[in-house]
């Protein structure tokens, strides 16, 4: 098990008075809370996940949970968790690889490190975390790696998701910023930007599809389409809002929701909360899984900004 960082040596080390500072999250997990005239947000090292964000003169951009566990080894329900090397349960892996691998990769429930924290001229917050391959993840996926993520938090969101090989072999990765936008009613939105796409149907036993017009969410959706490196856009008529992602170097776009049946079997996750989200997330999976030769890095960038409806 990993050793849980002192959040006050933290703070001292990289806490920015009227900017960032280090704190104890939920669960006593380590959290940096960015605070500007620009926007809010917190961040836990805890998967180094963005969990809020809310720009000046709006709403909280993200969802999160009320039933989400704050504990070691478990996944953070909401915000933007970071899936490597793969997204799913195997993902893209043969299906004879370990059913106990942990879903959505190794990082998602590992304490990342602090790296650094600064401010930008225009008053934006950069907070920067990382972490690396050893004997926990080699158990899962057996490559040397080092992922670093940036996140700059202003008035949009930027994140920057970086994978090193830091291995003498080759190796193929999925990943995604599995990012849980907060909304007023899932049934009243709509996606924007994925018209005439083909995609694999999770929920269809990942049948080739085509999309007509924009994704609407009508049932349990867990789309993941092709060929998908456009900006999206997702309505939302209830909130008065429309929440735009950017994308560079990602070729897939994965659309989540579980609605209310498969809902029910999430325990951390509220009754009727599912209304409240819907996944749009920025990603290479399947198909479009990234391959790193020895030194090779790549990385996946993802803005988010607020729009008008």
């Amino acid at each position: 098990m990993q050793e849980r960082a002192n959040v006050d040596e933290l703070n001292a080390r990289f806490g920015i008075p009227g900017l960032a500072e280090v704190v104890a999250g939920e669960g006593g997990l380590p959290m940096v809370r960015v605070s500007t005239h620009l926007a809010s947000a917190e961040i836990y090292l805890h998967g180094a996940q963005v969990t809020a964000w809310r720009p000046a003169g709006h709403e909280e951009v993200l969802f999160l949970s009320g039933q989400s566990r704050w504990e070691e080894g478990r996944a953070i329900r909401g915000g933007i968790p970071i899936c490597f090397p793969w997204f799913r349960s195997l993902g893209f892996r043969a299906q004879s690889e370990d059913a106990q691998a942990p879903a959505h990769g190794v990082v998602r429930t590992r304490e990342w490190r602090l790296d650094a924290i600064a401010a930008e001229e225009d008053g934006a917050a950069v907070v920067i975390c990382s972490t690396e391959s050893d004997a926990a993840t080699r158990r899962w996926w057996p490559h040397e790696f080092h992922l670093t993520h940036r996140i700059t938090v202003g008035k949009t969101l930027r994140l920057e998701l970086i994978a090193k090989n830091t291995g003498a072999s080759a190796f193929q990765f999925e990943e995604a910023l599995h990012t849980y936008f907060r909304v007023g009613a899932v049934e009243d939105v709509r996606v924007r930007g994925l018209d005439g796409l083909s995609y694999l149907d999770n929920t269809d036993g990942n049948r080739a599809k085509v999309e007509q017009g924009d994704v609407v969410f009508e049932a349990a959706i867990d789309n993941a389409y092709l060929h998908a490196e456009g900006a999206l856009e997702l309505v939302d008529p209830a909130l008065h809002r429309t929440l735009r992602t950017d994308k560079e170097n990602s070729s897939t776009t994965v659309v989540w929701n579980p609605w209310e049946t498969a809902a029910a079997a999430l325990a951390d996750l509220g009754d009727d909360e599912w209304r409240q989200f819907a996944c749009v997330e920025a990603s290479n999976i399947l198909g479009a899984a990234v391959t790193l030769e020895p030194g090779e890095e790549h990385v996946l960038r993802a803005t988010v900004s607020v729009l008008p409806v």
